[in-house]
């Protein structure tokens, strides 16, 4: 019998949200996933986890039933027994509106992330958060730092067409892995090389599998990547590089950052970067006399403590050289700001209160504790509805998240696909369907396609969308908003037609909307997105926070970094792996076989200075406590940097404590972000 392929959209935290061809069996169970041919970003491919997606589609451990919690906190699936929907939907209802009663409504918490980026299922506790005033949540523990940082300069969250780089003589990767975390990027890297001799320049603190193909790798220090960009323009301008007249129609203050540049000179970042004189040289000019260069900017080097900073600084280059004028030239960070999509029924911005607070969800671990910081003089949070994240592992600092969630005062509702960590602190555990199970629709970080996903399986046993939870538990709650009496589907034509937009019958497949503006607004030329339409060589960070005073206006390295301390050498990096996507898929026994177990990548002299061999156990710690993992040597690095790649369970870690305990909860300049890559530690023989 023929293959039933049915079409849909990858729903993870990427910024690829690729295109998928799924094989369907019996109506009820998928075999293999693939990319769809037809779309021409994802032109087939997928990466091998999501080519897998049966093994978590299907997992034997996937959530059937809700569940009560019985036994103690943390005590795994013998901790629960199972409950009815309606009984499980008043037990919450009950357990908010008591909290609510006793401290005021901003006592609930409605707590999410990524774990689906489709903007039905993932967006929607933002109504449920407006209608009943509860605290609202402050989205920053992904990509806060670089939307700072790009908008500082460019002024709109949109880049240069990513199909492009096929058309490039120069690829620039900063600051992400995309053979780990973008395989597509790839694919295009691929057809540059091939058709057009490509050179490919990767900029990381480590050898990562991109920076493995490279022709080129720069591994500067973590949170020193604004001083490279900063001495890459000194050359830039010093040698003859610059484009004068783009300078002069495009950009707002050319003469000012070159009078900023002169001190910013190869040796001043060199002694900041760890780079080498002529490793800085050597890329400017191959930069500069490269008029096809297309900068691939990740979210890596931005979670930092002067993220924002970098970003904006790297995000220069192509405004001195004119690159954004060449087809295949330019700059891409996301695209998620290219759609005027109207989310107002979504996510309820209609009856929204913006006097409620607003809660850093990068500082859960702070707040749960009482920080009063960041509670100031409203109420402590007792309760908390979650869904789509999994903070007990991927928060920072997580010491004090985990105190916190071991709080006897603190009620916990966790929708979920998997008995998570975080899910086994709950009270109540909801079951939730999984992207092939229901409707959404996706903007997407990597191109220019607006998607609808369709359910193409029947929901596992008792699993219900996020959507159909929270109307459920908002007709308990008293909680009115139309949103809440329509379907996901429903909601999907609403936005498309409120946003100016076609409606589902004009995606191909049923699938895809190729949204590019065309070259000319594509790469700016028609004007960046401030009011002057100039591109900002003098950066407002007024306007993107309140700590705008610790970040200098013109590009420049920050020295905010959590660096200095003797007693704190080295400096970490908590990276994804290969065959993780945060926590998603790190159950699945083939992720997991491949990984193997959490380990520190580590300089072979930095090792040797200790005497431990590669697979013996390492100490990571500084003042948050310590980690016990085993070692493997690297190069590729400077001895300073030790690399964990995950992220691991807590208990696939010898002592069952994870890498984040080490992480700080402080915000990045200059309104917040998470830091996870900005922590100095120390290292010892256990």
């Amino acid at each position: 019998m023929p293959l039933d392929i049915v079409y849909s959209v990858c729903p993870h935290d990427c910024p690829s949200c690729c295109a998928l061809a799924v094989e369907r069996i019996d109506g009820n169970r998928i075999g293999r996933v693939r990319g769809a041919d037809r779309q021409s970003y994802t032109r087939g491919i997928v990466c091998a986890k999501v080519a897998r997606y049966a093994d978590r589609q299907h997992h034997p451990e996937r959530l059937a039933v809700p569940l009560r919690r019985v036994g103690e906190k943390g005590g795994g699936r013998d901790a629960f027994v199972p409950i009815a929907w309606d009984d499980a939907l008043d037990i919450i209802a009950e357990r908010l509106t008591r909290a609510a009663h006793r401290y005021g409504p901003e006592t609930v918490w409605p707590y999410y992330y990524a774990g689906t980026m489709g903007r039905v299922q993932r967006d929607s506790i933002n109504r449920l958060a407006h209608a009943m005033r509860y605290s609202r949540e402050k989205t920053t523990i992904c990509n806060f730092l670089t939307d700072a940082g790009w908008l500082a300069g460019v002024g709109v969250k949109r880049g240069v067409d990513a199909r492009e780089m096929a058309k490039s003589d120069l690829i620039v990767i900063w600051g992400g892995n995309p053979v780990a975390t973008q395989i597509n990027v790839m694919t295009h890297v691929a057809a540059a090389r091939k058709a057009r001799g490509a050179s490919l320049v990767v900029i990381d603190p480590y050898r990562t599998g991109t920076a493995a193909v490279a022709d080129l790798h720069l591994a500067p220090l973590p949170g020193t990547d604004a001083a490279l960009a900063c001495a890459v323009m000194h050359v830039l301008f010093r040698d003859g590089y610059a484009d004068r007249a783009y300078l002069a129609a495009h950009t707002d203050d050319p003469a000012g950052l070159e009078a900023h540049l002169a001190a910013k000179t190869p040796r001043w970042a060199a002694a900041i970067t760890g780079l080498s004189e002529d490793e800085i040289v050597g890329f400017a000019r191959l930069y500069g006399r490269t008029k096809r260069s297309f900068i691939r900017l990740g979210y890596g080097f931005s979670r930092q403590r002067n993220g924002a900073m970098q970003v904006f600084a790297a995000t220069c280059l192509p405004s001195v050289t004119g690159a954004w004028q060449y087809e295949g030239g330019g700059a891409h960070y996301s695209n998620h700001g290219m759609l005027p999509l109207d989310t107002t029924l979504i996510e309820g911005l209609d009856i929204a209160d913006r006097t409620t607070r607003l809660l850093d969800q990068s500082r859960i671990g702070p707040i749960l504790v009482g920080d009063r910081r960041d509670l100031g003089d409203g109420p402590p949070v007792t309760a908390l509805f979650i869904q789509n994240t999994n903070p007990m592992v991927v928060a920072p600092d997580s010491g004090l998240v985990h105190q916190g969630f071991r709080r006897d005062d603190l009620f916990v509702c966790v929708h979920e696909q998997f008995l998570t960590e975080t899910a086994a602190m709950a009270d109540i555990v909801l079951p939730a369907t999984t992207f092939l199970e229901h409707d959404d629709i996706y903007t997407a970080g990597g191109h220019t396609f607006l998607q609808i996903g369709r359910a193409v399986l029947p929901p596992y046993r008792e699993c219900r969308s996020n959507h159909a939870a929270l109307c459920a538990l908002a007709q308990r709650l008293g909680a009115d908003h139309p949103g809440f009496r329509m379907t996901a589907f429903e909601l999907i034509e609403h936005t498309l037609h409120a946003s100016g937009l076609p409606g589902p019958e004009a995606f191909e497949e049923g699938v895809w909307l190729d949204c590019w503006p065309g070259f000319a607004t594509g790469h700016f030329l028609d004007g960046f997105g401030h009011a002057d339409k100039k591109f900002h060589f003098r950066a407002r960070w007024a306007a993107l926070g309140a700590e705008h005073a610790g970040l200098p206006a013109f590009p420049d390295h920050a020295p905010v970094i959590d660096d200095g301390d003797p007693a704190l050498p080295f400096r970490l990096v908590a990276a994804p792996s290969r065959s993780f996507l945060n926590t998603s898929f790190n159950n699945i026994p083939a992720s997991v076989a491949r990984e193997g177990r959490p380990t520190a990548l580590v300089h072979p002299d930095a090792l040797a200075d200790l005497d431990i061999a590669d697979g013996d156990p390492i100490r990571i710690g500084n003042g948050k406590g310590s980690v016990l993992v085993h070692a493997r040597p690297a190069d590729g690095m400077q001895r300073r940097v030790v690399v964990v790649e995950g992220l691991w369970p807590n208990r696939a870690f010898v002592e069952g404590v994870g890498i984040n305990l080490l992480t700080s909860a402080d915000p990045g300049l200059p309104g917040g972000g998470a830091v996870f890559h900005d922590t100095s530690v120390w290292l010892r023989r256990p």
